[in-house]
């Protein structure tokens, strides 16, 4: 078996120029005709970089020494920029980010759907690159990452509560302080950490997979908030154990009113995910409830919402302006989740009929259409490509509108084609990959134009970007 080449044997790269912002937050440059991904640099930056991993076509590097920063790099605000795996991008000015964004959209739109399109629109910044979600998941660990520990120390307390360091799912960077969550996010992430300690409660060990013999109690914490300042507690542990639990809601419970709802999730599995699995209501009510103009909407522990309120809403009424609906239309809204687009422009809409795959989602749909009193909007449970076929359609009525908001990977073929056959006048298509999307594009041109495009940030410091295209039979 060959030896594993270290890093110290690949070449140290000298004098790089970033010319280019990549995936996953890397700078682009180019070395000898090969492309190098740069981890750490920005455009504008010239940087010493060593190589980690050599390809024929392209390397990836890390950059080890800044030779002269780039004028749109900044200093970052947070002390675990570079460690804990969020934010990739917080070296970058929000400025430049938004501009790298932009033409991300663009480029993705004209080399790979290769469609006439009209000017693209400025994108919709995020009106703050801080303290804009509303879901965040941290990780109990009976060890936490070594790297952050002090080595002189008499004591280590190798028990900790944060996030996954990027490619170990062994390891968790324990987080003192993060900008995603608005207070008291960081005030109840600190306070299960206090009281695990001081209750001396054991932490799930990562490497140990389920069966063995483990100790580890518990699992992971999760919380949720909306604009209007109700919070949301969901932990998960490994086994049950009352006096455990009873003791660490004591701890937490007065001293979190903002918490209306307390929750709790036996897991055993080898993975995080609860979508399978019964959630128990510790205390208060079932969900907590966001608004968006004068619509409520449930959010329980399982429902899928946008994790950023305020450009969802920005979103949504680009969605809803783009639709052009005058009051007789029928609308599609494909991919809806839980019914938020198709709830949002229902009051425009003679009749809405959305369908998701996720059970779950389309029951927390009609609960919130019955919650905001709009009776003539039905939801459809099913995978996709199974449900909208030509007898669904002609059950349902043809759509004169449809909107749609696949997953990453964009639309079934499937899909594409019965959209060509139905002919609907407009669609408006919401992307979180506009790399998918232009492929769809390219596969609906026969029959439609786009005739807008509109990026918007949800997620800044990040290299993520939305979408939201209008296109209209030819």
């Amino acid at each position: 078996m060959p030896r594993r080449r270290r890093p110290e044997d690949l070449p140290l790269l000298h004098n790089l120029y970033i010319e280019d912002m990549a995936d996953k937050g890397r700078g682009l440059a180019r070395h000898e005709g090969k492309v190098v991904f740069v981890a750490g640099a920005v455009p504008g930056d010239r940087v010493d970089a060593q190589v980690m991993k050599a390809k024929s076509s392209f390397a990836e590097a890390r950059m080890v020494q800044l030779l002269a920063p780039s004028p749109d790099r900044v200093q970052p605000f947070c002390k675990h920029f570079g460690t804990c795996g969020g934010c990739k991008w917080q070296h970058l000015s929000y400025e430049a980010e938004a501009r790298f964004k932009q033409k991300h959209v663009e480029d993705a739109l004209r080399r790979i759907g290769h469609v006439q399109l009209p000017p693209v629109s400025p994108i919709m910044a995020s009106p703050t690159d801080r303290y804009y979600r509303n879901k965040l998941e941290y990780s109990f660990t009976h060890r936490r990452w070594v790297k952050q520990l002090d080595k002189d120390a008499t004591y280590i307390e190798w028990r900790g509560l944060g996030f996954h360091v990027p490619g170990r799912f062994d390891k968790v960077l324990d987080v003192q302080v993060c900008y995603h969550l608005p207070e008291p996010g960081n005030a109840l992430r600190d306070a299960c950490r206090q009281a695990m300690l001081e209750l001396d409660l054991p932490a799930r060990d990562l490497r140990m997979q389920v069966g063995d013999d483990s100790p580890g109690w518990l699992r992971t914490l999760t919380l949720r908030c909306t604009r209007a300042g109700a919070w949301m507690v969901i932990l998960q542990v490994m086994f049950e154990q009352h006096d455990w639990l009873q003791a660490l809601m004591a701890r937490l419970m007065p001293h979190f009113p903002q918490v209306e709802s307390w929750h709790y999730v036996v897991n055993a599995k080898g993975n995080d995910t609860f979508h399978d699995l019964e959630v128990h209501t510790y205390a208060g009510r079932g969900y907590i409830l966001e608004q968006m103009e004068d619509l409520r909407f449930i959010i329980g522990p399982k429902s899928f919402f946008q994790t950023n309120a305020i450009q969802a809403e920005a979103l949504y009424q680009v969605a809803r302006r783009m639709a052009a609906l005058t009051g007789q239309e029928r609308v599609y809204d494909l991919y809806t989740g839980t019914g938020t687009i198709g709830l949002y422009v229902s009051k425009q809409a003679r009749e809405v009929i959305g369908v998701e795959y996720v059970e779950a989602a389309v029951q927390d749909a009609r609960r919130n259409a019955e919650l905001n009193g709009i009776g003539h909007a039905r939801f459809f449970a099913g995978d996709m490509a199974k449900v909208l076929t030509a007898d669904f359609i002609a059950a349902q009525g043809k759509p004169d509108v449809v909107i749609t908001d696949p997953p990453r990977a964009g639309m079934d073929p499937e899909v594409v084609a019965r959209l060509l056959e139905a002919r609907p006048a407009r669609i408006v298509y919401v992307s979180c990959n506009p790399a998918t999307q232009a492929r769809d594009l390219a596969l609906l041109d026969e029959a439609y134009r786009v005739t807008e495009v509109q990026p918007v940030d949800m997620f800044p410091q990040t290299d993520h970007v939305e979408s939201v295209v209008a296109l209209e039979l030819r």
